[in-house]
């Protein structure tokens, strides 16, 4: 790739998701920009854009942060692949390798995912914020497989646009671009990317809806994706508000809460409460059963010896004096 003609490439729908996330910074801006490269198509993609970006921004230092699972046998192929694109575009490259202990009844998913961030963490620990290239294609996915478990608003929201994760901010510019583009985009300029091998494996979920789901919903409703990554963005906004509200709440019930001040709540906002306080306070997401019946039992506490034991999450929220608490068990 000629750097100097890469330069002068007109804008992509990967340049201006990028330029845009850019230009919504406060200032002042990042200056240290690290991308999660994993050396397939998107992170291929999303450094290169960043790199071109770089070359208008001069403050902007692009870092490239590689993590090495050791999890199938293409590995140390898309770990060489990193290397030699970093070294092509003159970016900094940093890889760490990590090793996943599973136990019995482990998701190899949860835990690749879990570990990955850690080790992006360990690696950033002096960058602005860490990019990660997951697009609007990954979105409609993880709304999916939302809406199969019967998520509320948080869960149709998707993946979140940034977050911070130990202590390191994480940003995902690329949620309104089709996975397509960014392969054409690609292909246009003849960039070589690796195809990650486990990208056809049926034993994932992710993998059939990808390849069996998504492309008949496609057929059927064309702007299905666009469309749905919308009502993401919405349910994103909706969720926003009850945290909102939820904080609004806690502040007159009191953390931890008061019961007699829940109980002079409607029953949306006590469950959005209380949903709210566990979350934040305690780090636990209770199912809908169980909130369900802590708000029927926080409803029907009206005597000073009246009890409250329910197992929420890992642990179980019980009552103490007027208060409600939680511990883990």
């Amino acid at each position: 790739m000629d750097k100097q003609t890469a330069l002068q490439w007109p804008p992509s729908p990967v340049n201006q998701a990028l330029e845009s996330w850019w230009q919504c910074l406060p200032t002042p801006r990042p200056q240290r920009v690290a991308v999660a490269l994993s050396g397939g198509a998107d992170s291929t993609a999303l450094l290169l854009a960043l790199w071109q970006l770089a070359a208008r921004e001069s403050h902007l230092q692009p870092v490239a942060l590689h993590v090495h699972h050791g999890l199938q046998e293409a590995a140390d192929a898309f770990s060489v692949f990193c290397q030699q694109w970093c070294a092509e575009l003159g970016v900094p490259y940093r890889v760490q390798h990590v090793q996943i202990a599973l136990q019995v009844g482990d998701s190899v998913e949860a835990r690749a995912r879990e570990a990955r961030y850690c080790a992006l963490a360990e690696m950033a620990q002096d960058c602005d914020v860490v990019l990660l290239a997951q697009h609007a294609d990954d979105q409609v996915e993880s709304v999916l497989l939302a809406l199969s478990r019967g998520a509320g608003v948080a869960g149709l929201a998707g993946m979140a646009t940034r977050f911070q994760r130990h202590q390191v901010e994480f940003a995902r510019p690329l949620l309104g671009v089709r996975a397509e583009q960014v392969r054409d985009w690609l292909r246009q300029h003849k960039v070589a990317w690796m195809e990650d091998p486990s990208n056809t494996d049926f034993r994932y979920t992710r993998n059939r809806i990808r390849h069996g789901v998504l492309p008949a919903l496609q057929q059927a409703l064309p702007s299905f994706t666009t469309g749905l990554a919308r009502s993401a963005r919405l349910a994103a906004q909706a969720d926003t508000l009850l945290q909102e509200l939820a904080d609004i709440d806690l502040q007159t019930v009191g953390v931890p809460p008061n019961i007699a001040a829940l109980q002079r709540l409607s029953p949306e906002r006590q469950t959005n409460a209380l949903r709210h306080w566990l979350k934040k306070y305690h780090q636990v997401i209770g199912s809908e059963a169980q909130m369900q019946t802590l708000q029927r039992v926080v409803q029907a506490c009206t005597t000073r010896g009246h009890k409250i034991h329910l197992r929420v999450g890992q642990g179980f929220v019980h009552r103490t004096q007027n208060h409600l608490d939680w511990y883990y068990n």
